[in-house]
């Protein structure tokens, strides 16, 4: 059954992105199990940096994508697991001492100071891999022209031109003399951000075997959504406390990061926000209301404190 999650309203977006972490978070439970043995702190080190915390932004997005086309919710939950387990670890990587050196991450120890470098570099290279093969078992699709479009999907919007790219090219602005303009950081941010947040409106799609015209049109919307989440994500480095947020703030300006908010300042920014969001909610024009909630999501990036 393909249902808003129990306990939310169509219009109540709060209650809806919390059922479904909630939901999101049992799956992990189940293809992210602990162990004993020789593998067991490598397990509770994947564990803590992905089950429980964060906004579950990209799994809802994942769902409510998956929802559009009465797709079973379990093999919508997996694909979410997997998107959730490639977000992980790349935060597990930026906050090690060689990145972005952070000891909090929503509003608890990172996980390099909760077990040791080492352990954080190998939890987060085995929540990479183990996302595929969640990805690939048959559990997730039966057809496996799904699963390799899902496969080839996610890879290239985690590699080199995509979440990793983009990484690299924030490392090499920072060391750079040279500040890059709204082009270049537009550019940086749809791999480092953008993309990931393009395959989870884009994979509810895929798996439904939707219509191109429709796939194009929730990938469109994921693109212009993650650009404004970025730029959303900056204004609260800019303004919000650490109480807020859960992690260190006000380090962007200071490491000197290429910015759309340093670029510009507030005030533009934050419109250059709101018309990304205004696009992003154009994109599903052709859709019903069922995808009410991915509307009132598009709002909600722009409007968060944490």
């Amino acid at each position: 059954m393909n249902m808003v999650p129990a306990g939310a309203s169509a219009l109540d977006l709060p209650a809806a992105m919390a059922a479904a972490a909630a939901e999101i978070d049992a799956a992990l439970d189940e293809v992210l199990p602990r162990v004993e043995g020789d593998e067991a702190r490598l397990f509770d080190a994947m564990r803590y940096s992905t089950i429980g915390g964060g906004k579950r932004l990209r799994g809802f997005l994942v769902l409510e994508g998956a929802r559009q086309f009465n797709v079973s919710r379990q093999a919508a939950l997996r694909v979410a697991c997997a998107i959730e387990m490639v977000h992980a670890y790349s935060l597990i990587h930026d906050d090690l001492p060689a990145m972005d050196d952070d000891d909090l991450r929503r509003g608890k120890p990172t996980n390099h100071k909760a077990f040791d470098e080492a352990t954080a570099i190998l939890a987060g290279d085995a929540l990479q891999s183990h996302a595929f093969t969640v990805l690939a078992a048959e559990a997730t699709h039966p057809d496996p022209a799904v699963r390799i479009e899902l496969v080839r999907m996610l890879a290239h919007a985690a590699g080199p031109r995509g979440m990793v790219g983009g990484q690299m090219l924030d490392i090499m602005a920072e060391q750079s003399c040279g500040a890059l303009d709204e082009s270049a950081i537009g550019r940086l941010q749809l791999l480092k951000t953008g993309k990931l947040i393009e395959f989870s409106a884009e994979a509810g799609a895929v798996l439904g075997k939707a219509a191109p015209s429709q796939r194009q049109a929730l990938g469109a919307y994921g693109r212009e959504l993650g650009a404004a989440f970025q730029i959303a994500d900056d204004l609260l480095d800019a303004t919000a406390t650490t109480e807020e947020v859960g992690k260190a703030t006000a380090k962007d300006a200071g490491a000197g990061k290429a910015t759309l908010v340093g670029l510009l300042g507030l005030e533009r920014a934050r419109l250059q926000a709101e018309r990304l969001v205004a696009q992003a909610r154009d994109h599903l024009d052709g859709f019903s209301e069922r995808a009410d909630m991915l509307r009132a999501l598009a709002d909600f990036v722009i409007a968060r404190r944490n």
